[in-house]
Formats: structure tokens, sequence, C-alpha cells
């Protein structure tokens, strides 16, 4: 249902690829390796040489308790490297939650608007992107960072998340956005513990019943580093739950997936196109 314009060889139906470039000094897996302007192109430019279909800018961390950054100071982040990563034909998606930068992202060329609070952060957002056109990622979301913890009491989680995306569609169709232009995510890790993430994976071909592409963004999260702590309960560093997150990967895409977020791209690119070949394999027998 997506209209996103990717590059992807005419007749492949396989999960997309979205690497991460995170221009913050303190992003949760790899604050300020690319906060470089300089850095953070390459690191685009790396990123499609390496299988992404889509490069996510973001300028403003989301990790627990992180503080949120000025306007002018966001702008400053992603504007020059989304105009750089568009002129070398990259399709871009900009990670925000203000309309404004947005708004500025649209016009410096990126495609996709990725908005972690699906429009609750900034009531502007649905009929800015409207306006553009572009498509928009809507994601669940009960709160910014510094509480979002104190968010994350479901009965049922994936009903519960599955209602309030729905609500949410309804919403920011109400403000013009148009049903091509959606894509859903269930936020991972954003007023969620593991029991609820690990629920919301499973529960992918009922999120997708809503009749929306659905983005999934487990990546490096601190459910996956739980999972594999060491004897003595230390989870393991973000850095190392790469090998967790392509099993992610695999299972989202087989699961039905359009997209998966992502930090490390290559191996990810070849898990998607295992899932691919496994399911059209399944398809013929």
């Amino acid at each position: 249902m997506t209209s996103v314009p990717i590059n992807v060889p005419e007749g492949t139906q396989r999960c997309l690829v979205m690497g991460v470039v995170n221009v913050t000094p303190d992003s949760f897996s790899d604050g300020g390796l690319w906060f470089d302007e300089a850095a953070a192109i390459q690191h685009g430019f790396q990123l499609v040489q390496d299988g992404a279909d889509i490069v996510d800018v973001g300028g403003e961390s989301t990790r627990p308790g992180a503080a949120r950054v000025s306007l002018e100071e966001e702008l400053a982040r992603v504007v020059p490297v989304i105009r750089a990563l568009d002129a070398e034909g990259i399709a871009v998606s900009v990670d925000t939650m203000r309309a404004e930068v947005a708004k500025a992202a649209v016009e410096a060329g990126a495609r996709l608007v990725n908005d972690v609070s699906g429009g609750l952060a900034d009531p502007e957002m649905p009929r800015v992107v409207a306006a553009t056109g572009v498509s928009y990622v809507v994601m669940h979301w009960r709160g910014h960072s510094h509480d979002m913890y104190s968010r994350a009491v479901y009965a049922d989680v994936v009903t519960e998340v599955r209602e309030e995306l729905s609500k949410r569609v309804d919403l920011v169709l109400a403000e013009g956005v148009s049903e091509e232009q959606i894509v859903l995510d269930p936020g991972l890790g954003f007023a969620k513990n593991a029991e609820h993430n690990w629920a919301l994976l499973a529960g992918i071909p009922q999120l997708a019943e809503l009749g929306y592409p659905l983005l999934v963004g487990a990546s490096r999260k601190r459910f996956l580093g739980r999972l594999l702590a060491d004897p003595d309960g230390t989870p393991r560093p973000f850095s190392r739950s790469d090998d967790a997150t392509l099993a992610v990967t695999a299972l989202a895409a087989q699961a039905g997936a359009w997209c998966v977020r992502v930090h490390e791209v290559g191996p990810n690119a070849d898990a998607v196109r295992v899932a691919a070949a496994w399911k059209r394999a399944g398809a013929n027998t």
C-alpha cells in the first residue's frame, strides 16, 4: 500500500532494509560515531553499499531518559546530511517528532517521515505530512523517553497496541494523510518491557491485519541484550546484539514485515533475502 519510492529491482518481493544514521552524541548504541556531518554522510553512503534500501537520518536520541534537543540543533544536524544523501539518489527518511523538522527534511529530499510519536508529540505533524505527500511511519507511542516505562502497562499488549495504532491512523487520516502514505510501527522498546516486545514480534501477523505496511525496529535493543545476558545476569552490550538482531530480522521478514530498521545493514540485507527465498519455496510446495 505504501508509495515509498525505493530502488528495489522490479519483481523483487522481500522485506526492505532501513539503515540508521544517528547524527547525535547520545544515541543508545552508536552515539557520537556519526555526529560529525561528513562522517554521517559517509556512513549513509556505506549503508547503501551494504544493501540498505532506505537510510534513516535522525538528530535526536529517543533512548530511555534522553533529553530533547532544540529545534535549531535538530535541523542543523539532519538537513545537510539528508540533502547530501538525496543528491546521490538515495531514498532517505527523517527520524523526527517535529513537524518543522519534517517539513525541512522533505524539502531537502527526504521521502519518508519516521515519527516515533505517531503525531502525538507535535499535533502539526500529520498536516505537514499530508501536504508533502511523502510516506509516514506512525509508531505506537505513549510518552517521551523520560517517563515512557511508567506507561508500559498492558493487559493484552498485542490487542492494545493494535487498537491504539488503529485510532492513530483514524486521526491522521482525518488530518488529510492518505492511506497510501501510512506505514505502522509497533514501537518495540517504547513503553514496552521485554515481554511486551516479544509478544509484539510474535503478533506481527495480527498487526498486519490493520492493512498497512509494518516497520520493525528491534536492532540492538535492550531486550535482546537481556535475553543473551551472561551467567551472572550482565546484559550483553548493545554492539554485541547484532547476531540476535539478524534472527529477529529473518523471523520478522518471514512473518510479513515490510521493512526492518537496523544498525548493521550487510548481514540483515542477507537475512531478508534468505527469508524471501524461504517464503517463495514454501509458496511453491
